[in-house]
């Protein structure tokens, strides 16, 4: 009988993943208004763990209230909890977490104080860059003020699974380690790396110059790094985990002067980023002023090595961050031969809320924001890390001593410290910069590549010489400044928006990524615009009205354009009257449909879009060590030995 109930409850579940209408029936003895509670503010994994786990079965949430937290509210998860203690955060003091019985989520969710109800989901690490990003060419574009930028003074928040701190790719020129500071949050009381992945991914974005003569340069190789442990000795952790790390930067940024922050990780995204716990966390830092870069992920293909759209992971769903797609640089400087990697995660962003009729609402904004070099990056290793004891090709046998030991490393994961790096340039050559206009920079001068489109490859492949040449145009005295006020310092030209970096040249892309769509326009670099400042986000630029795209007069100036012409090179249209045009279709024929961004279950481009028709395991997300590490096919830049 036992069987035969939990058969039906497949069943039922089956059949609700494909009716976008259907009502979910109650779990357990749920009263209809605890019900209705749990539609609006419990997330689909979640509410599928409370149809099938046996009574008493304790799982961990997050509680996100309508503001801070009351003591009526921490008391009743105190009580749902057996009298466990609620994990709290002074500065986003909205989120409280738990570890409570399934029975009391639907009574805790029904609470007017309550506004959403998460799951604490596991979060899981994804898996040549100075010349061909062109850092190397934007050392000299300093002042007397800066001297050569190399991100000196800014501090780089890693928030991973550690480093080996006695990686001589970690000193400053003095041999004096430049970890300023490091935390553990995995309760695993150790800040080192005995998985791997937080040592290279620091090396990527801050990484000196030390080994074999300056080869495996990261981008900003003087900048301070802060040590923010959030996976543990398998790569592994809990959101909660890392909302904790976020938190403990937003209050010890100024102490550390924490301007960027990376986030080589994520989980499934589930939830609309509206209520998703770590997405909120992403948004008070950004808040706070620190840019905020997330990794994509790596589903972008699946197992037979088909397309995948929709796949991006959680925080990289959050419109504040900036969201990193892998590029493949095929083992080459030069950036004619650069595609988007396989495996890295395609957008739209697919988060989603169900109302109180079971019909879901998907975000589908514009992901990832930029794509960066991810394939094959030949950075530092752990001393004795799980990654190459597994996987022993991944050790480049740079040296035969571990402090200068390289390992290759493939994913989003590594493409995400590259455009870390680049910010903390930004930043170096003008300070008072917001993360709002830092990301608007890096998406202006980046190269589009032929052939992808946006949910690809965001607004293109990161092109730092760009970015740091425009960064040194705009004017210093940012704050208090109105919409339309001059952006170029009084004496700064224009700056040409072309570049040639490794022998490439291009034209900048020009456009800002929007939700739905891209504005353009020399009015972008010209004038401020209201969504440079910080208290709105980059992507409202525009807003639809009766079907029709609109700027926003307060937050864009009237010399912006909508893309309602050729959307990157790759034949996509944006009419007037919808967000995409109807009978727009890829190489293969499929098409997109008319009147909504998406249509569930329908062909995207020529590839399928990503499906939450399965319910993930609460514990762990899906992790393919094939796309994560070893990468695309092809060489990678081949090692150069160490001398020393």
């Amino acid at each position: 009988m036992k069987k035969i109930d939990r058969i039906l409850r497949v069943l039922v579940v089956t059949l609700l993943v494909f009716s976008s209408t259907a009502v979910i029936p109650p779990a357990g003895n749920f009263v209809p208004e605890a019900q209705a509670a749990m539609k609006k503010k419990v997330p689909r994994d979640l509410e599928s763990l409370i149809e099938n786990a046996s009574p008493g079965t304790k799982v961990p949430v997050i509680v996100t209230s309508n503001s801070n937290a009351s003591s009526g509210l921490k008391a009743a998860l105190k009580t749902a909890s057996g009298g466990r203690s609620n994990k709290e955060y002074s500065k986003i003091g909205n989120l409280l977490v738990n570890k409570i019985t399934v029975e009391s989520i639907a009574a805790l969710a029904a609470r007017p104080d309550v506004a959403y109800v998460s799951l604490d989901r596991a979060a899981q690490v994804m898996g040549h860059i100075e010349t061909t990003t062109g850092a190397a060419q934007a050392r000299s574009m300093g002042n007397a003020i800066t001297g050569s930028l190399t991100g000196t003074n800014v501090g780089i928040a890693i928030l991973d699974s550690g480093m080996y701190a006695d990686h001589v790719s970690f000193k400053n020129a003095s041999g004096v380690s430049r970890i300023v500071k490091s935390i553990d949050f995995t309760g695993e009381n150790r800040t080192d790396d005995p998985y791997g992945h937080g040592t290279h991914v620091a090396s990527t974005a801050a990484g000196n110059a030390t080994v074999a003569s300056g080869a495996y340069t990261g981008i900003a190789p003087n900048a301070k790094i802060i040590n923010v442990r959030v996976l543990n000795s398998s790569g592994t952790g809990n959101a909660s985990d890392v909302i904790s790390g976020i938190n403990w930067c937003i209050e010890n940024k100024a102490t550390y002067n924490i301007r960027v922050m990376n986030l080589s990780l994520g989980t499934t995204a589930v939830e609309s980023y509206v209520s998703d716990p770590l997405c909120l966390a992403v948004r008070r830092a950004v808040s706070a002023g620190i840019v905020v870069c997330v990794a994509a992920g790596n589903l972008g293909k699946d197992d037979f090595g088909n397309k995948v759209y929709g796949s991006i992971h959680s925080p990289g769903i959050e419109p504040s961050a900036i969201t990193v797609g892998a590029a493949n640089t095929r083992g080459t400087n030069s950036r004619s031969d650069d595609v988007v990697a396989t495996y890295s995660s395609r957008g739209p962003g697919r988060g989603f809320y169900t109302d109180s009729a079971g019909v879901k609402h998907y975000d589908n904004i514009i992901k990832p924001d930029i794509i960066a070099p991810g394939n094959k990056i030949i950075e530092a290793q752990s001393k004795d890390c799980y990654l190459v004891r597994a996987n022993p090709e991944l050790d480049a046998n740079v040296s035969t001593t571990f402090t200068r030991e390289m390992m290759y490393m493939s994913g989003t994961s590594m493409a995400t410290p590259v455009v870390a790096g680049a910010a903390a340039l930004l930043l170096q050559r003008n300070p008072n910069l917001t993360p709002n206009l830092v990301k608007a920079i890096i998406e202006y001068t980046a190269q589009p590549l032929a052939g992808y489109s946006n949910w690809d490859q965001g607004a293109g492949l990161l092109n730092v010489e760009g970015s740091v040449r425009l960064t040194g145009a705009i004017r210093a005295d940012l704050s208090g400044l109105i919409l339309g006020a001059p952006l170029l310092c009084s004496t700064c030209a224009m700056p040409a928006q072309t570049s040639t970096v490794a022998g490439t040249a291009f034209n900048w892309g020009g456009g800002i990524i929007q939700k739905w769509n891209i504005v353009y326009g020399s009015e972008l670099i010209q004038r401020f615009q209201g969504i440079y400042g910080t208290s709105a986000l980059l992507t409202d630029g525009v807003f639809l009205s009766n079907g029709t795209l609109l700027t926003d007069g307060t937050l864009l100036t009237d010399g912006t354009l909508l893309t309602d012409g050729t959307l990157l090179s790759d034949g996509y249209l944006w009419s007037s009257g919808t967000l995409l045009r109807i009978g727009t279709s890829s190489a293969t024929g499929t098409m997109l449909c008319d009147g909504t961004m998406l249509c569930d279950g329908t062909m995207l481009t020529d590839g399928t879009l990503f499906s939450d028709s399965v319910v993930r395991n609460y514990t762990s997300i899906s992790f393919t060590a094939l796309n994560a590490l070893r990468g695309d096919a092809g060489e990678g830049m081949l090692p150069l030995r160490d001398t020393q």
